[in-house]
């Protein structure tokens, strides 16, 4: 090979320093118009073409030279020989030339510093603040409770760094959210599986990190999982560990990411999750209510306190312990014991689970004082369920789940039934539900929507319809719209029947939330709020997802609805406290009561949760006590 040229060098050279941007572009620019300035002053120095003596010396002459350079109009000035003005008038062109192509770079420059800042390319400085990585519809009201939660803290922010333009996240933000609040919210573009793009958040000083599941990727888990990977074992990372909360979507990669977050890490399962809610929700007509009051940062929540006064009692005499806080379990050892025996002592070191407005609230709550109204307090016992007949309508990644968390709720001898337009459905029944205990299924091709079809299944022979929607064939609008028309004709077919049963609901969007109460549907589950709400109150209180699973799951004590009437006396005045006796003697906890709806309380639905235990309350055959307990 021949050697290179002292041209082909150069050149090299140079290609190599103009790729280093815009400063090596103004620094040729400043070379080229130091050695204009040099050229012509020297040409004017040498011929004497200077006006007067031509002696105005090296440095006066260079000074000359360089105002025609950046100045154009001072050659209108000059006066002098001809050639004296032509070589002035040469300079002057030479000097407009470079000065041009130096302004366009300068505002090259800028506009590319202007393009990364708006990119949100720059180091976050915020310390203990909320860390989001990802983006998805969830993140609207996640962002919501958070405000609420932040409420009381002081100059709180939340950081969000999502692959995304920061505009567009701004601009979407501002339209969802009416931005009265205190929380700042700070938005940077990168991914959050890359290393360096993860550092522009600092998770070193967030409190918190909450990991979304991106909406677009076939395989939302892995990236979940590679962004957990990306923060726990990040050659940055802090000593302190890490508060991660993360939601999986298919239950089979809980393992893998529980080894990649370690104690780190808290999983939410999307899927087991809404499956547990829509089978309690429609055994259970208001229960979803409940539980959204329990999970969102509205009115009451879910707090730990341990409290000196209690120990050596028992678990029934904490029920009593404050008047305007509901005791609901113990926690001890990281465990969490929902409804345990009115008999279990509360020993040093063992927290109260209790529902409060605040945890200030609970701390300096007052015992309750009054009296409790024996006489009211009924002995009935609630009559045993037996076998019932189930209706799932649609099919979604969640409808297996359902069907096995029915199965364990069900007496022997039950059925359920699924009818669903897509004809994979009957695969997937085949490969994810294995022989159910208590419950023989049965499955039906046919559109969920067409009215025939729901006429032929004589709906008003079944005790629990539940509709499913369609998220993974459709997109949520589309996939809503179906369950809305779904809905109309159920409830047109039962309303004209007379029959008794409980049409429980999914939706995708919560907006259509509103247009489902329309179809006086019973429940309507809004399964991506549902888990933005879990994953927002995790990210505040890692302790709380002992709660959530002992509260989901089918052992223990879950949420009811039962007859006032099978507490107490119904139309006699007394107070709360009165039925949370009468409920601690059936072994249960009473969180509240509903009411008809538009009678006797302003809250919506007639849902009264945690109420003071000395407040007086009157209830008729319709009404319902809320309670804890074991099917």
């Amino acid at each position: 090979m021949n050697e290179p040229t002292l041209r082909q060098r150069l050149r090299y050279a140079f290609d190599n320093t103009m790729a280093r941007g815009t400063s090596a572009l103004v620094f040729w620019l400043v070379v080229a118009t130091a050695i204009l300035i040099a050229f012509f002053s020297a040409i004017v120095l040498i011929g004497r073409l200077a006006p007067g003596d031509g002696r105005s010396g090296v440095v006066g002459q260079l000074f000359k030279s360089l105002l025609h350079a950046m100045d154009p109009g001072t050659v209108a000035g000059d006066n002098g020989r001809w050639p004296f003005l032509l070589v002035m008038l040469l300079l002057t062109i030479g000097g407009l030339l470079i000065v041009s192509a130096l302004i366009g770079v300068l505002a090259t420059g800028l506009d590319r510093k202007l393009e990364d800042l708006r990119k949100g390319r720059s180091m976050v400085l915020e310390r203990d603040h909320t860390l989001i990585l990802g983006w998805s519809e969830t993140i609207f009201t996640i962002l919501t409770e958070l405000e609420v939660a932040n409420a009381s803290e002081k100059d709180p922010s939340v950081v969000i760094l999502a692959d995304r333009d920061r505009v567009e996240m701004e601009d979407a933000i501002r339209a969802k959210l009416d931005g009265g609040g205190s929380t700042r919210i700070v938005c940077r573009s990168g991914s959050p599986v890359d290393l360096r793009d993860l550092q522009v958040a600092r998770p070193q000083t967030a409190r918190s990190v909450i990991v979304l599941s991106p909406e677009d990727d076939p395989d939302p888990d892995a990236q979940v999982i590679k962004t957990v990977l990306a923060l726990t074992r990040s050659p940055g990372r802090r000593e302190e560990p890490y508060r991660i909360v993360a939601e999986i979507h298919d239950p089979a990669n809980l393992e893998a990411a529980r080894l990649v977050g370690g104690d780190e890490a808290v999983l939410v399962d999307k899927r087991e999750t809404i499956s547990r809610l829509l089978v309690q929700s429609s055994r259970q007509s208001g229960a979803s209510v409940v539980y959204n009051e329990l999970l969102d940062f509205e009115g009451d929540e879910v707090y730990f306190r341990a409290d000196p006064a209690l120990v050596g009692k028992r678990f029934g005499d904490a029920l009593f312990a404050y008047d305007d806080c509901s005791v609901i379990g113990l926690r001890s050892d990281g465990s969490v014991l929902l409804n345990p025996h009115p008999e279990i002592p509360i020993d040093e070191g063992t927290e109260l689970v209790a529902i409060a407005e605040d945890d200030a609230r609970l701390a300096n709550a007052v015992p309750f004082s009054g009296e409790i109204d024996e006489g009211a307090i009924v002995a009935r016992v609630s009559a045993e369920n037996g076998p019932a007949r189930v209706l799932i309508l649609g099919w979604n990644s969640r409808t297996p789940s359902v069907i096995s968390e029915f199965d364990k709720y069900l007496a022997p001898g039950s059925a359920i039934r699924v009818v669903a337009d897509w004809p994979a459905a009957r695969e997937a029944i085949e490969r994810e539900i294995g022989e159910l205990r208590n419950a023989e299924l049965g499955f039906q091709l046919g559109s969920t929507t067409d009215r025939r079809t729901l006429d032929s299944l004589d709906v008003g022979s079944y005790d629990h319809v539940v509709v499913m929607c369609y998220s993974e064939q459709l997109d949520h609008q589309r996939a809503d719209a179906r369950t809305l028309v779904t809905l109309l004709h159920l409830r047109d077919i039962v309303g004209s029947s007379g029959a008794q049963l409980t049409i429980t609901s999914e939706m995708l969007d919560d907006r259509n939330r509103e247009l489902a109460q329309v179809t006086k549907v019973d429940d309507v589950i809004v399964s991506d709020r549902v888990l933005s709400l879990m994953l927002t109150q995790l990210s505040e209180n890692e302790n709380l997802a002992a709660v959530f699973a002992e509260l989901f799951a089918a052992e223990g004590s879950e949420v009811y609805l039962r007859p006032a009437g099978d507490y107490v006396e119904l139309g006699r005045d007394l107070s709360f406290a009165t039925v949370v006796e009468a409920a601690r003697r059936r072994g249960e906890v009473a969180l509240g009561y509903r009411v008809k709806e538009g009678e006797a309380d302003p809250s919506p639905a007639g849902f009264q949760i945690n109420p003071p235990k000395s407040a007086s309350v009157a209830f008729d055959e319709d009404d319902r006590v809320i309670v804890l307990a074991e099917d």
